[in-house]
């Protein structure tokens, strides 16, 4: 099986945005958006978690780096909990 791409990629590269040919698409409506379905590869997927907005909004205003206060409270729940359970740090 041969997967050479017959794409022009200098050609392409070298188009501007407005010489873009969108005419055999069709445009996306509201109800399309309204119909639409997030997926998120496997991987990822297993690592997400649902935080009640109070609790994303009071972390964002913490500052930038709210992601990593919330890791790091996580990791002091773990360690303050008494159930013998340390959580692996990483970095």
């Amino acid at each position: 099986m041969n997967n050479t791409s017959r794409t022009d990629w200098a050609t392409l590269e070298a188009m501007m945005d407005e010489d873009i040919d969108y005419s055999d698409i069709p445009p996306l409506s509201n109800e399309f958006f309204e119909n639409a379905t997030l997926r998120i590869p496997a991987t990822q997927a297993r690592d997400l978690i649902e935080l009640d907005s109070e609790v994303i909004t009071w972390f964002r205003l913490q500052g930038a780096e709210y992601k990593t206060l919330i890791n790091l409270v996580l990791h002091r729940y773990i360690e303050n909990s008494g159930d013998g359970v340390r959580a692996n740090k990483v970095g």
